[in-house]
């Protein structure tokens, strides 16, 4: 990325002893979907409302399309955020939501008008546009909420928990139709959630947060299948994490009572180091597989999902591990409640982490 469209050098924000952000460093492409993930209090909000300019950095600075936004108030910002509540005016129709954020840009009737039948266009409203927000579902008020950000043409939007009020269907459906419409926009989109699944689906690139501090930065698959941290691999879906030694060229791992062999591993003879498995990289079996990382267990718990099923297996240490496993015959799993099996997996599958 030789000249970022949006680069954040050193930023921190405190409020009295309370350090909300910490040292933050990011560099965002144009055109890029960027997320900011992490739980609650992690300081994600809070570095959104410096880029929109309604927070000040204690220290760093923030540049925009080469400009330092330092001083430069939110409504002189080319920067429009999208708040989690949509805020849209409950006594105003659709078409006049959308054009409200247009009434002081330099703008004649017909060119205005222009610009909201495009917006209503482009987020496929058009026969709503008479219709107040109560006569409109929460997707369709969602896309109110975008047409009326995307309207003042800005070259950066912040998308504070964008979908977070929608039902389980309605967002994934929303995701695609978010990705469809910064496509054909080329705007900058820059996403705050606590989603995991959310952020893997909608974006370019995410930035792992806790405790105001980026703990990674990476595409969806480099954060999942690549995590740096103990904290970055559990946060993501989901694993089970032993604490693992490096000795000669494999792990050993008293909770598995086997050696384990791992791809990859940069680490001297005698590390500590936290061997993390995902659910859906083992394999469950009623006999014992050839190759290595075969460890016995027993089922002691089962989630049918209809797709697949999550199984939880009890090692001979007491260790429980997780695992899904695709149901490919219909009416029957892979194995039932107190089953005695073999839990495996490839080397590759096997995340050593060093923190």
């Amino acid at each position: 990325m030789e000249q970022p469209f949006l680069r954040i050098e050193g930023v921190g924000k405190s409020f009295g002893p309370f350090q909300a952000v910490r040292d933050v460093n990011l560099d965002v492409a144009r055109g890029e979907i960027f997320s900011l993930l992490g739980g609650s209090g992690c300081g994600k909000t809070t570095l959104l409302r410096m880029l929109a300019g309604f927070e000040t950095p204690t220290e760093g600075r923030i540049f925009l399309d080469g400009k330092d936004m330092a001083g430069v108030p939110p409504w002189a910002r080319p920067v429009h955020m999208m708040f989690q509540s949509y805020a849209l005016f409950p006594h105003m129709t659709v078409e006049r939501n959308i054009a409200y954020g247009l009434k002081h840009e330099d703008m004649s009737g017909p060119q205005r008008a222009a610009r909201v039948a495009e917006m209503l266009d482009l987020v496929q409203l058009t026969p709503f546009a008479k219709r107040k927000p109560h006569q409109i579902s929460g997707g369709q008020r969602q896309r109110v909420a975008l047409a009326r950000a995307l309207a003042r043409q800005p070259k950066l939007l912040l998308l504070d928990e964008p979908l977070a009020a929608l039902d389980k269907k309605l967002r994934e459906h929303t995701q695609f139709e978010l990705m469809s419409i910064q496509e054909r926009t080329g705007v900058t989109f820059i996403v705050v959630t606590h989603d995991q699944e959310e952020a893997m689906t909608l974006s370019d690139r995410i930035a792992v947060m806790d405790k105001g501090q980026v703990k990674q930065v990476g595409s969806p698959t480099e954060i999942y299948e690549f995590p740096k941290s103990r904290f970055v691999a559990s946060f993501i879906g989901s694993v089970t994490a032993f604490d693992a030694v490096v000795v000669a060229g494999v792990l050993e791992v008293p909770a598995l009572g086997v050696p384990v062999v791992a791809r990859d591993m940069d680490f001297a003879p005698g590390t500590k180091v936290t061997l993390a498995l995902r659910p859906e990289k083992l394999r469950i079996s009623r006999e014992r597989p050839d190759g290595p990382n075969a460890v016995p267990g027993v089922v002691k718990g089962l989630a049918y999902f209809g797709k697949d099923s999550l199984y939880r297996i009890e090692l001979a240490s007491g260790a429980v591990v997780q695992a899904h496993a695709v149901n490919l015959a219909r009416g029957s799993g892979v194995a039932d409640w107190d089953d005695q099996v073999w839990l495996s997996f490839d080397p590759g599958a096997a995340i050593v982490l060093g923190e």
